[in-house]
């Protein structure tokens, strides 16, 4: 688990020339994503968003802000509500995401690099929700090549699978962050697992109606696929079918993205080894705060 401590922050001087944070509408969908596209393994998440439901839309959780340049040139893209995530390299634009995430009230997850991350909070905590939990993740990649395992008979999930993937996946949120989405918010949460199923994005392996494997895609863009929820059955562990199953799924991927990411907790050394095993490389650290 990983201890975040409140520092004094810096004074922020606002950089010369930038306005004040405005929400962005779908008429700001093309910079947007081309903003975002600058470094795409980093920002897939709120990109995702952006490409499956506009920049204005509940499905978002939440809503998409910015800041520009002296030239009107997007500076700084930020979603905040239930998962708050920012992209920038101005400290006093990082702050005045902060100082606007403070407002909101009801968010449940601040996600990003960590040295971003740290910066945010400073500028959070002090008028913000209170911190539950804090941990540290390696960001994970893979690119072609991928290296050709024997093959598994993983398919997409059909809503028949929604009994079999709705209590894992519950068991995986409740094991990062203490909360158990089934006794939380049962309905939206069949209804949220239910619409990433008919999008495709569950990926599942079932032999004699158990559930091997699991993963679940959550972001898809050009240039990176966000994955996350890898669960191999604890009965069927050490036999390969992680890797197997990890490989195959990245190849599928690849075809249609340049790179495939996800997240894992820094505890988690069994994730660490699969993820390596199956070829994925370490992109840097992660900060992942939990509120209460």
């Amino acid at each position: 688990m990983l201890t975040l401590k409140v520092q004094a922050p810096p004074t922020a001087r606002p950089t010369a020339g930038y306005v004040q944070v405005k929400a962005l509408t779908d008429e700001n969908r093309a910079e947007a994503l081309e903003f975002l596209a600058a470094r795409p393994i980093h920002t897939v998440y709120m990109a995702g968003l952006i490409r499956d439901n506009g920049l204005v839309s509940p499905l978002n959780r939440g809503s998409f802000y910015s800041c520009r340049d002296d030239k009107g040139n997007l500076a700084g893209v930020a979603l905040i509500g239930h998962i708050t995530a920012i992209e920038t390299t101005d400290e006093a634009i990082i702050e005045a995401f902060a100082r606007l995430a403070q407002q909101y009230g009801e968010a449940h997850v601040i996600l990003g690099e960590s040295e971003m991350v740290g910066q945010f909070w400073n500028y959070y905590a002090p008028a913000g929700q209170q911190l539950r939990l804090a941990c540290r993740e390696t960001l994970y990649a893979q690119t072609w090549p991928v290296e050709m395992h024997e093959p598994v008979n993983m398919r997409r999930a059909t809503l028949d699978d929604i009994e079999l993937v709705m209590p894992v996946h519950a068991q995986l949120a409740f094991e990062e962050c203490g909360i158990n989405p089934l006794e939380k918010d049962p309905e939206g949460f069949r209804r949220r697992t239910a619409r990433r199923i008919e999008q495709g994005r569950v990926w599942v392996l079932v032999e004699d109606g158990r559930l091997i494997f699991k993963a679940d895609v959550i972001s898809e863009t050009p240039g990176a696929t966000y994955v996350e929820g890898v669960y191999v059955n604890p009965e069927e562990r050490q036999k390969g079918y992680g890797v197997r199953c990890m490989s195959q799924l990245s190849r599928t991927l690849l075809e249609s993205t340049r790179s495939v990411c996800l997240l894992a907790n820094e505890e988690n050394q069994s994730a660490h080894g699969l993820y390596r095993k199956a070829g994925y490389k370490a992109h840097g650290q992660y900060d992942t705060i939990y509120l209460s």
